[in-house]
């Protein structure tokens, strides 16, 4: 059996603010030593709504090439870092319709004992973000998963001044993810992984 942690990233993204996260979860979680797989949430929107917004449709061509997740990707997965958008202080339709097709694994119990964490984004200051992860991590409970949020584990935190999970205020498409966001990011991923290894050592012993 590989001792390496097998860690899905899973997000959806409108404009590509959570994209960029997502990536840089996905590659600070590679480095960290676990086998990774970047994943988006199937796109719910009509072509029309998307057409009508520049840069979402952009952001849309731009990533048609990321693979789109399924609920083998969560049952591969020790570890899975969701990411989404603030919608009215609660995950992103798009990816609650993910989380929704998970019941046929929920039912058998392969969601319990995995790791799992969460990043948020949101267009104007606060706008919903720890209520946003507060209702991911709800999903997570009824999993019988484990919730390895990143706290105030380490300097980069108290500037970030997330312990939920990394965020970001895009300003309406005008403020860039900072390098304060990108840090908060890797050390997430590498938190998730660094838990998920430790627990994975321990149920193989």
């Amino acid at each position: 059996m590989s001792s390496a942690v097998k860690l899905a990233v899973i997000y959806y993204s409108s404009t590509g603010f959570s994209a960029e996260i997502a990536k840089e979860i996905a590659e600070a979680g590679a480095k960290a030593g676990a086998e990774v797989r970047l994943l988006k949430t199937a796109e719910l929107a009509p072509e029309a709504a998307i057409a009508s917004n520049e840069a979402w449709a952009a952001h849309a061509a731009a990533s048609a090439d990321i693979p789109v997740a399924t609920p083998d990707d969560v049952e591969w997965a020790d570890a899975v870092i969701f990411g989404t958008p603030t919608r009215f202080g609660n995950v992103s339709s798009q990816l609650k319709q993910f989380l929704d097709t998970l019941g046929g694994l929920w039912a058998r119990g392969a969601l319990a004992d995995k790791v799992y964490s969460g990043f948020v984004t949101s267009a104007t200051t606060h706008g919903g973000q720890e209520s946003t992860l507060l209702a991911l991590y709800n999903s997570i409970h009824h999993f019988g998963g484990l919730v390895v949020a990143p706290g105030y584990t380490d300097a980069v935190k108290f500037v970030d001044g997330n312990p939920y999970g990394t965020s970001h205020v895009d300003a309406q498409g005008n403020n860039p993810i900072a390098e304060q966001t990108r840090n908060a990011a890797r050390h997430q991923a590498e938190r998730v992984v660094k838990i998920a290894s430790a627990l994975k050592a321990g149920l193989d012993a």
